[in-house]
């Protein structure tokens, strides 16, 4: 069942890319009395996702921050190496490199996507939702190879 609107984020423990290296971090830590922008992404370094949808959460967190949201979070089914990594050479500054290797999170929000006949194994959906102390006010899924409703532009309409 995939989350929506009035749901509360899962609690869990995922990883997090950090200049010092993988940490962990907890869906409670991230979500708990803030509001608290998360984008999906089924790669990263993948074309679309390295293109528009990253860049565009980088270009606009400042608007973000504006509109008093405490955290932009960019998840995807990677590790930690690969999301500091691809963190770095985007220059993400503050947005929050998330790493949910096994898919734990998207499939306990009912978004994962198998993409195992083109050899990636289980991913995330491409999604952006909004959440405040851990709530979803907003969900935007992308239907299969679109991207659009979950770009910032977008998600900056539903802060």
């Amino acid at each position: 069942m995939t989350i929506k609107v009035g749901d509360t984020i899962p609690s869990m423990k995922l990883m997090h890319g950090t200049a010092d290296g993988p940490k962990e971090i907890s869906t409670d830590e991230i979500f708990k009395g803030k509001k608290v922008v998360l984008f999906s992404v089924p790669g990263a370094f993948t074309p679309t996702c390295s293109a528009k949808h990253l860049p565009g959460f980088v270009t606009n967190a400042g608007a973000f921050k504006a509109k008093g949201v405490d955290s932009v979070v960019c998840m995807a089914v990677n590790d930690a190496f690969v999301m500091g990594a691809w963190g770095k050479s985007a220059n993400s500054g503050d947005i929050i490199m998330l790493a949910d290797g096994s898919a734990n999170l998207a499939k306990a929000l009912g978004l994962e996507l198998d993409l195992n006949g083109r050899g990636m194994g289980t991913r995330s959906q491409r999604f952006a939702l909004v959440a405040q102390d851990g709530k979803v006010t907003h969900l935007a899924v992308e239907p299969a190879g679109q991207f659009g409703v979950s770009s910032a532009e977008e998600v900056l309409k539903h802060v």
